[in-house]
């Protein structure tokens, strides 16, 4: 984003810089051509808006190429960007043809009665019986794909297998859908199973107004006892930013009417739903808290009230990889007793464990419900998980670093000539910044800094910028914008995909300051806000 005006201005700077008549020695000389050249190059480059805006969008090799005629030269800046776009839209459609984007859930129900409503005293002669019996009760599986057609053309393929207590069934849908416009779609579905007939479904979804929106789907199952229709229509409206409001109405089978707002914020998300319906009405309230958290951890407990009687849910989630979400709720109900659910979600695959645990309300089921997970989880995070995802991490920026080494080498080449050609430079402006009583950089550091004693077997690695800081400074002001300070002339990157920090130093007006500021951050200096306390 950096104006004409800035670049003529940096250009100057630099050149005065490394320029190789100023220079006497033959080995500075020789790197200070080399120097002088690139900075003549990068100044060609982005002072012409025909060859800026193609670095901007294909980098060098943009600049590089030799009968690739993706754009032509003489385009304007907007043009070239309008080129650019065009092939960026021919891409994602040639890669809309090779997504299938599968999804998948597989729930295993576990029957753990036997843990808790035993008849010790009855059957404590039969054989096996002082070992609890656990058992797998009910299993479903499903697995859905999509086939994209057309850039506004999907077909779906879906399919589900379940069983329970001994029985099972399955079926298999493929549905259409087709993009209508910015404001809808429609899709037609046909389905069939062992258990149920034919099913032949059409859903229609439409933007009313940009606060409003509408879904209908309406269904014939076909079965040995005649033509089952149904009907479910939603309307949904944004109540405000974060707050949606829903109005369902659903005839058929379990026919039933229900509202209910929702509220979604960075930190929170709350839920409150009636429904009066055959054959359950309920009332039901929720809320989930969000920390700020690199693991994504989230709270959530919830209460729901119905002619089925009353359940009180509790849980949390965390995400223990980068495309893993582990969660477990305890569920405590009237009739329904106690349940644990553990949901483990892997990129676009869900694994649902329900394990019952009793039919009565017991103290003791509760207890070992909520603490179990919770000991077993630290455990396997400290034991585990973590020791995983350290060693992962080293993995993935030791591959990082052998494909960047040679790059690397050559800039640290570049930044140690671009500190030996500044040294007469900073000298000049230390004289005339001492005379001042203005800014004197006494020591930086840039890299990876260790302070935290949980981390203290980490290496430090940091590099000495005191005399490329020195360097930037003008009128006892130094500036750096918000972009990461490996570019910086004399800087390099010392500690490649990890997170690197700036510690300044300095004196102005003959008070010692120090700051401490994130390799992203824009930094501005002097501030009185870095001065050290002389009491402290």
């Amino acid at each position: 984003q950096a104006s004409q005006e800035e670049l003529k201005a940096a250009y100057r700077r630099l050149c005065m810089l490394y320029h190789p008549d100023k220079h006497r020695d033959p080995e500075l000389k020789t790197q200070a051509e080399r120097l002088f050249n690139l900075v003549h190059q990068a100044y060609e480059v982005l002072s012409d808006p025909q060859t800026r805006a193609i670095y901007d969008i294909y980098g060098r090799r943009g600049l590089e190429m030799e009968g690739w005629e993706v754009v032509e030269r003489k385009r304007t800046a907007a043009e070239i960007r309008e080129e650019f776009e065009r092939l960026q839209r021919e891409r994602e459609e040639r890669r809309l043809q090779q997504r299938t984007n599968p999804k998948g859930t597989i729930s295993v129900g576990i029957d753990a009665t036997d843990l808790f409503d035993r008849y010790d005293e009855e059957y404590e002669d039969v054989p096996g019986s002082s070992f609890p019996q656990i058992e797998i009760n009910k299993m479903h599986i499903s697995q859905s794909i999509e086939a994209p057609l057309t850039s506004t053309d999907t077909a779906i393929l879906s399919g589900n297998l379940s069983t329970q207590n001994g029985n099972g069934g399955g079926s298999i849908n493929v549905a259409l859908r087709r993009v209508t416009s910015a404001k809808g779609w429609g899709e037609l579905e046909f389905g069939a199973g062992d258990l149920h007939g034919p099913l032949f479904g059409l859903k229609i979804f439409r933007n009313l107004t940009p606060r409003c929106f509408i879904t209908t789907n309406c269904a014939l199952q076909f079965s040995s006892r005649g033509v089952r229709p149904g009907l479910t229509t939603v309307l949904a409206r944004n109540l405000d930013k974060n707050t949606m409001g829903y109005l369902q109405w659903r005839w058929g089978i379990q026919s039933a009417m229900n509202t209910s707002i929702v509220r979604d914020t960075k930190t929170s998300h709350f839920t409150v739903a009636m429904q009066l319906g055959i054959p359950h009405s309920f009332m039901m309230v929720s809320y989930q808290h969000k920390f700020q958290d690199e693991d994504q951890t989230r709270v959530k407990g919830s209460l729901k009230v119905g002619f089925f009687g009353t359940i009180v849910e509790y849980g949390a989630e965390r995400k223990i990889s980068r495309h893993s979400v582990l969660g477990a709720t305890v569920s405590v109900g009237v009739p329904q007793g106690v349940s644990l659910k553990i949901k483990l979600n892997r990129a676009s695959q869900t694994y649902f464990f329900p394990v019952h645990l009793t039919d009565q309300l017991l103290p003791s089921a509760v207890f070992y419900a909520t603490v179990g997970p919770l000991v077993i989880y630290f455990a396997m995070h400290r034991l585990v998980i973590k020791p995983y995802l350290r060693a992962q991490k080293e993995r993935e920026l030791e591959k990082q670093r052998e494909s960047t080494a040679s790059d690397i080498l050559q800039k640290k080449q570049e930044a140690e000539a671009a500190v030996r050609l500044m040294q007469e430079s900073v000298r000049r402006i230390i004289e005339a910044e001492e005379a001042r009583m203005g800014l004197i950089v006494v020591n930086a550091w840039y890299g990876k800094f260790v302070n935290d004693n949980s981390r203290k077997n980490e290496k430090v690695k940091v590099i000495d910028v005191t005399v490329p800081l020195q360097c930037l400074v003008k009128d006892s002001k130094l500036i750096l914008t918000e972009a990461s300070k490996a570019g910086l002339p004399g800087f390099y990157d010392p500690c490649v995909g990890e997170e690197k920090s700036l510690k300044v130093l300095y004196q102005f007006r003959g008070v010692l300051h120090q700051v401490m500021s994130a390799d992203n951050e824009a930094l501005r200096i002097p501030k009185q806000s870095h001065r050290i306390d002389a009491d402290g």
